[in-house]
């Protein structure tokens, strides 16, 4: 199991590997305490999705002092917001947030959400409600448009399974009874009751952190997802082919620079990663700005403005790894050479200058990898090579 906490920018800041049986509350808190550890930071608050939700995470979170913001699940809304829908009903508008509470443990035994004998929500207070947590609901248009979507989708499902149209495992709204299938419709009106609701779940005081900031901060939880793929697809963290502790942290090491690089990369250029290589593919040669020293890749290759890159056998700039070698402050300039002409037109144009005859690829791979001048030069050493039995 891997670890990886970031900033709200997706900026990797830890990493970390433990066994696969580990709960999660046993992952996150050691690593979160050790960052705050090494930086002497005194408060910090941990953005998680809904997995983390369950009672006993939400409560060592808390009593490790670290304040959270985490996802609810819709299933809660009716309890969450009973005052609200004692007043106002199933009418909701676009943007609306409500600012409720949520008990800490759901199985019963804490006190409710809200009081539906009073309008007004009640405000969030640890001394006034020690067996509750602060809970923000908002509802969006946008959200319950595609929340209807899939409910449509998933009836759609429901009923083709009931009626033995689909053979599939009992998807969501059916229901066995005596032994046969059939549509959940009570299930089915209560999921379309809260559709475009989303909820979260903190511990921080609203004289802190209003509503709107709560969930502004959980939104910037996709940098996470956005980071793991990075780390999984472009920077190959899997497979992994290693079995000993110190095999696994090392290519975590490298695959944590690499990431941080590339995020650096992303934030000073505006572009996204796939991107970016694809610009970085036809570079052959780079000057690096170091602490006022200058510095070319490939190394003992000055920047001269030869146009001999296009031919096929030249070497070719590995611009992220060299980046990552270098670091994330290093990188002052690529300066890209001019598009050189395609490989046809250098072998049209080379030419044995007894026989007339044109040189194979490979001759012109072989001549130009130990060739550094320019293009008639590159030319002549072709033709050399051609005469070479």
């Amino acid at each position: 199991m891997v670890g990886l906490l970031v900033d709200r920018c997706g900026f990797p800041l830890e990493i970390g590997c433990f066994e696969g049986n580990k709960a999660e509350t046993l992952t996150i808190v050691p690593i979160v305490k050790a960052f705050q550890a090494r930086h002497e930071i005194t408060d910090m608050v941990v953005v998680a999705d809904a997995g983390m939700l369950a009672s006993g995470n939400l409560r060592e979170l808390d009593e490790a002092g670290l304040r959270f913001i985490v996802g609810s699940r819709v299933t809660k809304a009716p309890n969450d917001l009973a005052s609200h829908f004692h007043w106002h009903g199933e009418l909701f508008t676009d943007g609306q947030i409500i600012d409720t509470i949520t008990p800490r443990d759901q199985r019963g035994t804490a006190a409710k959400s809200s009081d539906p004998k009073i309008r007004a929500e009640p405000v969030w207070d640890p001394a006034t409600h020690p067996k509750s947590w602060r809970a923000v609901w908002a509802y969006s248009t946008k959200r319950a448009v595609r929340d209807t979507k899939t409910l449509n989708l998933q009836e759609n499902k429901a009923r083709a399974v009931v009626a033995g149209d689909k053979t599939a495992r009992t998807p969501r709204f059916v229901t066995v009874r005596d032994g046969a299938r059939e549509l959940d419709e009570a299930s089915l009106q209560r999921a379309r009751r809260l559709v475009g609701l989303k909820g979260y779940v903190t511990n921080i005081d609203a004289t802190l952190m209003p509503a709107t900031e709560i969930i502004a901060s959980y939104h910037h939880l996709w940098h996470v997802e956005a980071s793991f793929r990075m780390s999984k697809s472009y920077l190959a963290a899997r497979p992994m082919f290693a079995r000993t502790r110190d095999a696994i942290e090392a290519h975590l090491t490298i695959v944590f620079t690499a990431l941080a690089v590339s995020r650096e990369v992303q934030s000073r250029t505006g572009l996204s990663l796939r991107r970016f290589l694809r610009t970085l593919k036809p570079l052959r040669s780079a000057t690096i700005d170091l602490n006022r020293r200058h510095r070319h890749l490939p190394a003992g290759h000055k920047h001269r403005g030869q146009d001999h890159s296009g031919c096929p056998g030249s070497r070719k700039l590995k611009a992220l790894r060299q980046m990552t070698q270098l670091g994330a402050n290093a990188v002052a300039a690529w300066r890209p050479e001019p598009d050189p002409p395609a490989a046809a037109d250098w072998r049209g144009r080379c030419r044995c200058p007894e026989t007339g005859a044109r040189p194979a690829l490979s001759q012109i791979w072989s001549a130009a990898k130990y060739s550094d001048s320019r293009q008639p030069a590159l030319a002549g050493g072709v033709s050399q090579a051609a005469r070479t039995p």
